[in-house]
């Protein structure tokens, strides 16, 4: 069984004064505070949320 791709990502801005999907989005991707990283599954469902709130978090390479 091949091992799935994996994305760390980490969160770098604040929440605060953005919409409520937009925080919600976070909260589904395991982050809630600046600094914070998730390992997370490498799925077209994941990238979208990324892409959702892509001004709120950043990729981490090699982590």
């Amino acid at each position: 069984m091949a091992d799935k791709a994996h994305l760390t990502v980490e969160q770098i801005k604040s929440p605060i004064g953005r919409p409520a999907a937009q925080r919600e989005t976070l909260i589904g991707l395991k982050l809630n505070k600046i600094g914070r990283r998730a390992v997370l599954p490498d799925t077209p469902a994941v990238r979208g949320m990324i892409e959702k709130v892509a001004h709120l978090v950043r990729i981490v390479e090699g982590a």
